[in-house]
């Protein structure tokens, strides 16, 4: 019995220890767990869309609805003629001898805007162009018809004789989007109905390009790529609407290099609008001085926040000045459209004619106050400006030369002449187009100058100028010849 219980109590022993030696080996020394990780979707880098190709714009619809629209413009302007006649050979020599010059020839594209062939342009591409062709994207050739240009927007209006053309649709500039994508539709390098996309970069963009005083640039910026050529092109958004004209690059190289300009379509319609009624863009103005809002503006003038544009001076008797702006005010909206720039300030003012009404808004002592004001005109009224016709002198007729002529040839004064007729300048081998800079050695300010001197000529007269090929000339004839 005594044997038993020690057996028996020995087996007990025995077991617990086994159980504790167990438990301490599965606590203090257990291997390394296996893990499964299960991978239910294939892994993607972050800047990578899960499928790139389903978020991208179709453009298709809006490049095959809108080359049709656009033409591919041709200019020519014929040689001008230089000239050895002198007075003396005049009366007595043979007249000396004329040599005729190699004609020039340019390129750009337009946009037909209405179905009777209307078609829209830069004013660079046409400016001083004896002849002005049309092809169409179906190869179609036509000779157009200049309407009437604007230096100012670099805009002009050109009229083919044709119907049921294709014609792009306008849309409002105001709604394009910073991101929105984009179409330019042209005639690079005269490659014929080249288009390319991007996206619209900025607004109100003023990159000063136009020498014209009257200048207004609020140009669309985007990256699509534009070229020589493409200028007068159009700009359409992804419905194949009509947003903007392409108009120039920012390049050191003359070819795209980053960014394009166009002109907004709201100001285009404006444009073409006034050409057709009037012959002449109708200007409305403010009559204000104006800056840019920037630090040192605010600061200076306690501003409580850097927006809107400055009124540096208003002009006595003026638009503002009538309606109860003053100097120093600041206009932070026309008509309900925010103002953050000079430019976008010239674009809000360039969709109106002299006489309309608006309603600027301006901060006066960091409080904004409305005022309703009735623009005026180039010449402090609200009348409508009508374009001046050529002035008749001899059979010829003649205008004023335009500041970008008188910029591009580096001349101060002179006229051009506009249509010869059988006129003694005709007879005397003068060209169209020739610019007349001095009659007998006096300097011919305006047409009306002009007048008065041939008036009170007798005998031979002399005529120097400059045809717009930079070529110089002179031309004897007599009054009574």
């Amino acid at each position: 019995m005594i044997n038993f219980k020690k057996v028996l109590f020995t087996l007990l022993v025995a077991l617990v220890g086994g159980f504790v030696a167990l438990w301490s080996y599965t606590r203090f020394f257990e291997g390394p767990k296996v893990v499964t990780v299960q991978q239910e979707q294939p892994m993607r880098y972050t800047n990578l869309p899960a499928n790139d190709s389903g978020n991208l714009p179709d453009l298709t619809f809006s490049a095959e609805n809108s080359i049709h629209g656009v033409v591919h413009i041709k200019v020519m302007q014929k040689g001008g003629y230089y000239s050895s006649n002198n007075l003396l050979d005049y009366l007595f020599g043979d007249g000396g001898y004329r040599q005729q010059q190699t004609p020039r020839q340019g390129a750009g594209s337009g946009v037909i805007i209405s179905s009777d062939g209307f078609i829209v342009t830069n004013n660079h591409v046409i400016d001083n162009a004896d002849e002005i062709s049309v092809i169409l994207n179906d190869k179609r050739e036509f000779k157009g018809k200049l309407i009437g240009s604007d230096p100012s927007t670099d805009l002009a209006l050109v009229k083919i004789d044709a119907s049921n053309m294709p014609v792009l649709k306008f849309s409002n500039s105001d709604n394009l989007k910073l991101g929105e994508w984009v179409l330019a539709v042209g005639n690079p390098f005269n490659l014929t109905s080249t288009v390319t996309a991007g996206i619209v970069s900025a607004k109100g963009r003023d990159i000063g390009i136009s020498p014209d005083q009257m200048r207004i640039e609020s140009f669309i910026q985007t990256d699509a790529a534009v070229n020589p050529g493409n200028s007068g092109g159009a700009l359409v958004n992804t419905r194949g609407e009509l947003v903007g004209i392409n108009t120039a690059i920012a390049s050191q190289t003359g070819s795209f290099t980053g960014y394009s300009f166009a002109i907004p379509s709201n100001i285009v319609q404006k444009v073409v609008a006034d050409l057709k009624e009037y012959g002449e863009v109708q200007r409305a103005l403010l009559n204000v001085r104006i800056r840019d809002v920037d630090a040192d503006i605010a600061r200076s003038n306690n501003l409580d926040k850097i927006e809107g544009v400055f009124i540096a001076e208003v002009q006595p008797g003026g638009a503002a000045e009538l309606a109860g702006i003053k100097d120093k005010d600041v206009i932070v909206s026309v008509d309900g459209v925010a103002i953050n720039s000079t430019s976008e300030l010239n674009e809000q003012i360039s969709k109106h004619r002299p006489g309309n009404k608006v309603t600027v808004v301006v901060k006066r002592d960091n409080k904004r106050k409305p005022f309703n004001v009735t623009l005026r005109n180039k010449h402090g009224d609200t009348a409508i400006v009508k374009a001046d016709g050529p002035d008749d002198i001899f059979g010829a007729k003649f205008v004023a030369i335009s500041d970008r002529d008188k910029e591009k040839l580096g001349i101060r004064t002179g006229v051009k002449i506009t249509e010869l007729g059988n006129s003694k300048f005709k007879d005397a081998g003068i060209k169209e187009g020739f610019i007349i800079i001095q009659v007998n050695k006096t300097a011919v300010s305006d047409v009306d100058e002009f007048k008065r001197i041939i008036k009170n000529s007798r005998g031979g007269i002399l005529v120097e100028g400059i045809y717009p090929n930079g070529e110089v000339a002179y031309y004897v004839f007599g009054i009574n010849s």
